[in-house]
């Protein structure tokens, strides 16, 4: 749940405004039930847009009430809380390939004894 003054990001693109899923805002009103009025602003501080939205158009990434941002578990989860289960297997399986290609770029390639050739003695 979303509370004034809180960032937010975009989950989806909003074409009639010109905003696209991944834009951030700051909550500046929080309507009965559940509405946020959100406002998106340029680099120089200028209004882009200034609408209402629904929770689930948007994720939550900063939180004004801590000062701190979301942990990248807690954006990636409310993320995949949003997608059919079969999407979600999808981003759990590339999360552990990404897991997994790190490891081997962190330790190298494991070599097996068996994957090794015996070297011939030269006299």
């Amino acid at each position: 749940m979303a509370e004034m003054f809180d960032v937010i990001e975009l989950k989806q693109d909003i074409h009639e405004h010109g905003l696209r899923a991944g834009m951030q805002g700051t909550v500046v009103e929080c309507h009965a039930g559940d509405g946020y009025e959100v406002e998106f602003t340029n680099e120089l501080g200028e209004t882009l847009a200034l609408l209402a939205l629904q929770s689930q158009q948007f994720t939550v990434v900063w939180r004004a009430r801590t000062r701190s941002w979301l942990s990248l578990s807690e954006q990636v989860a409310d993320i995949v809380a949003d997608l059919p289960e079969a999407a979600g297997h999808e981003v759990l399986d590339f999360a552990r390939f990404l897991r997994e290609r790190r490891q081997r770029v962190l330790v190298g390639p494991t070599v097996r004894i068996s994957d090794v050739e015996p070297q011939m003695a030269v006299p």
